[in-house]
């Protein structure tokens, strides 16, 4: 059995899962999710506290602690990834970095079924922050590596372009920004949808399942403002 917290404050959604895995039962997913804009810090700690509450489990039970280390609000992601790495401190436990752009896309598949989807947040400073993804058995696999651009140099990945593409997260409110030719190829797009911390824990659990788990020092919040090209997934 393994028991993991995520938590999240990479948006203007502040939110908390705790998943149970238990072998030859059916996993138990609790969590907590509120748009809470400039209320992370008064809100997270205490949704942390309802969950475990709900579960009836004390801080020691967690066998690892995740939180999502971007990319997102630069402010948020230092309130998440203190708050994570106190836990993971203070309970001697593993800590484990947990992608935004791949919560959205595990988020777009588990409730919507999508299987192709870009994922994109609103980087501010006219850029947004992106990265493609096709989802198999339930796992976001990358298309193209995050990055951070305008707007105008989206381009959907090279030999994709025929698939059926769902744009996901705030960075679709750009839209006007982005080129013919991507609007062209995006079924639909859900500028309003934020990361969860219930697909962040899920992650994690794999993560945690494959030995991906680090001590809480070299857990760091990922920014991508270094990096401004479309690159292909290796």
């Amino acid at each position: 059995m393994s028991i993991l917290l995520a938590l999240d404050a990479s948006s203007s959604a502040c939110s908390v899962a705790l998943l149970r895995r238990r072998e030859g039962a059916d996993d138990e997913l609790l969590s907590r999710f509120e748009l809470a804009p400039r209320e992370h810090t008064r809100r997270l700690l205490p949704l942390v506290d309802e969950v475990l509450a709900e579960a009836g489990l004390a801080p020691s039970a967690l066998d690892a602690v995740a939180y999502g280390h971007g990319p997102g609000s630069f402010t948020g992601l230092r309130i998440a990834a203190g708050a994570a790495q106190g836990l993971a401190y203070g309970l001697d436990r593993p800590l484990i970095g947990v992608s935004t752009l791949a919560a959205l896309a595990l988020g777009g598949h588990r409730r919507h079924h999508f299987r192709y989807l870009v994922t994109a947040l609103d980087a501010r400073m006219g850029e947004i922050y992106v990265a493609a993804w096709q989802c198999r058995d339930g796992v976001p696999e990358p298309l193209a590596e995050e990055a951070v651009m305008p707007p105008a140099r989206l381009r959907l990945p090279a030999g994709h372009a025929d698939h059926d593409w769902v744009g996901v997260g705030s960075g679709w409110g750009l839209w006007d920004a982005m080129p013919a030719e991507v609007q062209a190829g995006i079924g639909q797009h859900l500028p309003d949808v934020e990361a969860d911390a219930a697909d962040m824990v899920l992650l994690a659990a794999r993560a945690f399942e494959d030995g991906e788990a680090r001590p809480p020092h070299e857990v760091q919040p990922v920014y991508l403002r270094d990096q401004v090209a479309w690159k292909k997934a290796r």
